[in-house]
């Protein structure tokens, strides 16, 4: 009931800041001292040229003439309200003046000399939700101008550095940009198919697709192991609940992500698949010996590391074997003794975002120069920003955090900055190419898992009739246009019943006179559907439809192997 009153709340806001530059909203001018608006012409490349020589030489080289607001300001990646970097309406001027003091994102980055900023939206369906205020993507083309605009604000900064542009592109449930994009199915999916050369191709095709619409980090790929107490936590956005399996699938992500340019990261470090609770509202706790730990949960994260993941975002988790009552973000021993000496790992530290529960347990200030002490580089999302420069402004002078904590933060922001600035910006016509859906579609068709019923042959006779939950309509509308493309008769009624259930959906969204339930999220609510035929595409993506609906019709085998168990299944009917 919270959220769903907290998004009848932010929904009026949605409505005026989506439509930022139509016709009604009233834009507000940026200050004078706020860089002007973009030109048409500037949209095809970076405002920034690309660095060259070593990214590590010129990072240490940029750091040492930095001030300390110039370093305060690259360890924060704050969101922003509007949609446009320069021009935005009354509302997301007012949502940014309570944030930040400012109209506009761009005067942001130039008050707080930014190193980064995260693409937000706000979906109620997303169990992310509660840290995403606003929605300021809407489709490839304003992204990409978006971004070009950040960019050119922070071309301004002292630093001379790109802007570190982050979103949380995982696919499936937590997806930011949907509308335009070659749209991937959950994670899941990805550990269904079990074929990493088909996981590193769709991701090099997501991170080029991100890349040409100017993101440079994308917090994806989740590396938790899930454990049968916690999937209900991160279900279908972890690759499944086998260490070795997940290992190969991370690095894989990593892999295709980064050869387009664009920074993996790994998440939720230490793990959060073993636990019960969410880290939005509450201290999840993970259990496990410290054997345990390292033998289910740590393996994605080195698998990544050693793939060479440029960050590695730390979960507000307490990891109990190692310090006990903390939160990883806020544990040196956990941040920095086993990520960085355990590990070995070189890149960005960034925390989970600072306007959780766990992390607003002290004042932005206290919180952000925990984090930095206890070994994070950069932090996200702080629910304060001035408080969180202040903060850490007054722990220089304090010594309460040392300069050299800061600067090696710094250096390695920058050194990350320069690496992905190297790669040239693909052209937009990359996002919804027929290659990258080519791509996805095989690794969608490798997914597909028929739990229980035939394996061969059509799984149907004669006409179907697709129902769903209301909230699905266009899942539903989608699977219809794929059967009826298959060569499959559908009708509104009287035909064999294929039902679909997802995300949130539970027992009472079950059709009982189903003849086909098909699950498009973790497969678990399979266990008490008693249709004759069920299946599991772990994604309602229209790819992934299509690849059901070709299944269904007995023009492809269902392949996939649920990654995690089902109680009184299989996991799959038709695969050993």
């Amino acid at each position: 009931m919270r959220k769903l009153l907290r998004a009848a709340v932010v929904v009026p806001l949605l409505l005026v800041t989506g439509a930022c530059g139509s016709e009604g909203a009233e834009p507000v001018a940026p200050a004078s001292s706020a860089p002007p608006p973009v030109p048409e012409s500037a949209l095809p490349s970076s405002a920034l040229p690309a660095p060259t020589g070593d990214p590590a030489t010129r990072a240490a080289a940029t750091v040492a003439r930095l001030s300390d607001e110039d370093l305060a300001g690259q360890v924060l990646m704050p969101y922003a309200y509007g949609s446009a970097a320069t021009e935005v309406d009354k509302i997301a001027a007012g949502g940014n003046q309570q944030l930040a003091g400012v109209n506009t994102p761009a005067e942001m980055i130039a008050k707080y000399r930014l190193g980064g900023l995260i693409l937000v939206s706000f979906t109620a369906g997303d169990p992310t939700s509660d840290t995403n205020p606003t929605t300021n993507v809407e489709n490839p083309e304003q992204v990409r101008k978006l971004t070009a605009g950040l960019q050119q604000a922070s071309a301004a900064l002292p630093v001379q550095a790109p802007l570190m542009i982050g979103t949380d592109q995982e696919y499936g449930v937590v997806t930011r940009i949907t509308e335009g994009v070659t749209m991937m199915p959950s994670a899941m999916a990805f550990g269904a198919a079990a074929q990493p050369s088909l996981t590193e191709g769709a991701w090099r095709a997501a991170g080029e697709e991100l890349a040409a619409m100017g993101v440079t980090v994308d917090f994806a790929p989740v590396a938790d192991t899930l454990g049968p107490q916690g999937s209900g936590v991160i279900g279908s956005r972890s690759y499944g609940a086998d260490p070795a399996v997940n290992s190969a699938q991370v690095a894989a992500a990593v892999r295709g992500l980064q050869s387009a340019g664009v920074a993996a990261s790994l998440k939720h470090f230490p793990g959060h698949g073993h636990t019960t609770g969410d880290s939005h509202d509450e201290l999840p706790v993970i259990a496990q010996s410290r054997a345990k730990w390292e033998k289910e949960d740590l393996p994605p994260f080195k698998a990544g590391i050693g793939a060479g993941a440029g960050v590695v975002m730390s979960g507000h988790l307490d990891l109990q074997a190692v310090d006990k009552g903390t939160a990883a973000t806020f544990s040196h021993k956990v941040m920095t003794d086993v990520l960085r000496g355990e590990l070995k790992f070189t890149g960005v530290a960034i925390s989970d975002a600072m306007n959780m529960a766990p992390a607003k347990k002290w004042p932005a200030g206290e919180a952000a120069v925990r984090a930095l002490n206890a070994g994070n580089d950069m932090l996200l999302m702080p629910p304060d920003i001035r408080a969180a420069r202040d903060g850490i402004l007054d722990g220089l002078k304090s010594g309460s955090l040392k300069r050299e904590r800061l600067t090696e933060a710094v250096t390695r922001i920058l050194t990350l900055k320069f690496t992905t600035a190297q790669k040239t910006q693909p052209e937009l016509s990359v996002v919804g190419s027929e290659q990258h859906r080519q791509a996805v579609t095989a690794l969608d068709a490798a997914s597909i898992t028929v739990l229980k019923g035939r394996c061969t042959g059509s799984l149907v006779t004669g006409p179907v009739t697709v129902t769903a939950p209301g909230s699905r309509e266009t899942a539903r509308a989608n699977l219809v246009r794929a059967l009826q493309d298959a060569g499959v008769t559908v009708q509104a009624a009287g035909g064999t019943v294929v039902h679909l259930v997802g995300y949130g959906d539970g027992l009472a969204d079950l059709n009982a006179d189903a003849g086909v339930t098909v699950m498009m999220d973790n497969p678990g609510l399979l266990g008490s559907a008693k249709s004759p035929t069920l299946i599991a595409t772990y994604s309602s993506s229209k790819l992934s439809l299509t690849a059901l609906a070709a299944v269904i019709a007995g023009k492809a085998k269902a392949p996939g192997r649920s990654p995690v168990a089902v109680p009184g299944l299989p996991r799959s009917a038709c695969v050993k």
